[in-house]
């Protein structure tokens, strides 16, 4: 891309600075395709992003919210009218189908269309007090530098969740995109400058997360920091809430998950399958919602799997441009190798593969439904499914973040339920059933922030909240109104008109009432 300075590292508004520590992005469908070369920040930079953040801070948060909302609004206008060339770029730097790249933007655009309306109702509230002549109100204020480290599967969707609500609450944003879609990000960037976000509001720091990432994170200790945003794996969430914790700083972290999807005896049989296929392999399993354990009920188990496998034998994989693709590559070549590793080490002789071949699709190993290009250009891998799965089986309760899923059986709604929650993960859900008491046990047990009923487990709305438990997360909740709980603070104000000091509790004038009174029998 022409209009990409080479070794960009730092950027924030007119100011950009470069890097010799270069990285590049390429095309995962097809390496050789570079798109362009990033550069990866220094802890120099990072620091100077922080501090460019803090310098902005004090004017943005008294900027009135419907003010900042314009800007939002504008943002989204300015991705609305890029859609089709953000889409594209996604695609190509990512491997998303172009299908699901619009989408992924399309809930960019969503998202800044909730939020502008937001920006006038940052509500607080009037509070009646129990002293005369004094009043009590609450306030939401902003919580000040917001850093935000987002993954590289949705590059627009997710950081909109967060940059969004964060910048609209008057909050100030440093952000380190993932290294897979640095260019996205940088066209993120320059929308969002465009759309009139002011100096030092918005910074955006490309590079690693073994180097920028880490330097970022430092950031946090030297008191630089007042918020940090997580989209990614457990172990590194875990990390940063230990960071966060000693700051007493409460991070809002969107974390890994091993999501099952449940088809009890009474489920639209052809209805699941399409939800269990798409919830599995939509984005080459590489969503923090996919389909992780496939629960069925022992009534329908041998049909379903049957017309299961008749649909994945069915799907196309290839070209992410194409229209009729199931599924592209893998994110990147380290994506590709950990599903490879996950093949190699998590299968053990009592599971059976249903599906065959499996691992990477080659032009001597191709998909029977290939389209388009040279596979051995890209990271493209087959999909699997793993029967046989026990719960005391490590492939139960890893998230193996491709086209990868499990297949275990249960007689009893209970048994369903018990081997939902049992990975410790609690991120999505699904369950396939047309019986109410099923449904009504199900979402009352579910441990899981989210669940679908007759839907599959992936699938996000911009007003709805997002977001688990347990190991997929801290309880933190993006998207909706309640987001703008992770960026403001509540402030409570206590007025008192009467010229007195006046002591609640110690000098309220209840009334007093004969409690001895008694009613005639």
């Amino acid at each position: 891309m022409q209009d990409v300075p080479k070794g960009l590292s730092f950027l924030s508004g007119s100011l950009h600075e470069t890097s010799t520590e270069l990285l590049p992005t390429t095309n995962p469908a097809n390496v050789k395709d570079i798109l362009a070369t990033f550069g990866c920040a220094t802890s120099a930079q990072v620091d100077m992003a922080c501090t460019r953040a803090r310098e902005a801070f004090g004017k943005w948060r008294r900027t009135p919210a419907p003010v900042r909302a314009g800007v939002i609004q504008s943002f989204g206008r300015l991705i609305e009218a890029n859609k089709e060339a953000l889409s594209r770029i996604v695609t190509r730097e990512m491997g998303k189908p172009i299908k699901e790249a619009r989408g992924d933007v399309q809930e960019a655009i969503d998202t800044c269309n909730f939020f502008v309306s937001e920006g006038r109702r940052l509500y607080g509230m009037t509070v009646p007090s129990e002293m005369p002549r004094k009043e009590l109100y609450t306030y939401r204020r902003p919580i000040g530098v917001f850093a935000c480290i987002t993954a590289g599967n949705f590059p627009v969707a997710v950081p909109s969740w967060y940059i969004v609500p964060a910048l609209l609450s008057g909050n100030t944003c440093v952000w380190k995109p993932s290294a897979d879609v640095p260019l996205t990000a940088y066209y993120f960037t320059q929308l969002l400058n465009k759309a009139g976000c002011p100096e030092g509001v918005f910074n955006t720091v490309f590079g690693r997360g073994g180097s920028t990432g880490e330097a970022l994170l430092a950031t946090i200790e030297k008191g630089m920091v007042d918020k940090v945003g997580f989209t990614g794996s457990t172990a590194v969430g875990q990390r940063i809430g230990e960071i966060c914790g000693r700051r007493l700083q409460v991070p809002c972290l969107e974390l890994g998950g091993k999501n099952p999807l449940v088809v009890m005896e009474d489920a639209n049989l052809e209805l699941a399958a399409t939800g269990a296929c798409w919830s599995g392999f939509g984005t080459a399993g590489q969503r923090c919602t996919s389909l992780g354990n496939l629960i069925l009920h022992e009534k329908i188990r041998d049909r379903f799997l049957k017309m299961l496998l008749d649909k994945v034998a069915r799907m196309q994989i290839g070209d992410p441009m194409n229209e009729s693709i199931t599924y592209g590559p893998m994110i990147s070549e380290t994506f590709m190798r950990d599903h490879l590793t996950h093949l190699e080490t998590l299968i053990q002789p009592h599971h059976t593969l249903l599906t065959d071949p499996n691992g990477r699709i080659t032009g001597k190993r191709k998909w029977k439904n290939w389209v388009g290009g040279d596979p051995d250009a890209g990271y493209f891998c087959f999909p699997t499914i793993v029967d046989g799965v026990r719960p005391e089986d490590a492939i139960y309760s890893t998230e193996t973040f491709g086209p990868l899923f499990n297949v275990m059986t249960c007689r009893s709604i209970d048994e369903a339920i018990g081997l939902a929650n049992g990975t410790g993960y609690g991120l999505s859900s699904a369950i396939y059933t047309d019986t109410p008491a099923y449904i009504y046990q199900w979402k009352e047990e579910i441990v899981a922030g989210m669940t679908s009923i007759n839907n599959s487990t992936t699938g996000a709305e911009a007003h709805l909240p997002f977001g688990g438990n347990g190991k997929s997360g801290n309880g933190a909740r993006q998207s909706g109104v309640w987001v703008i709980d992770q960026f403001t603070r509540w402030q409570a104000v206590n007025w008192d008109l009467s010229g007195t000091l006046q002591l609640a509790q110690m000098e309220t004038g209840y009334i007093e009432a004969d409690l001895h009174y008694t009613l005639p029998t």
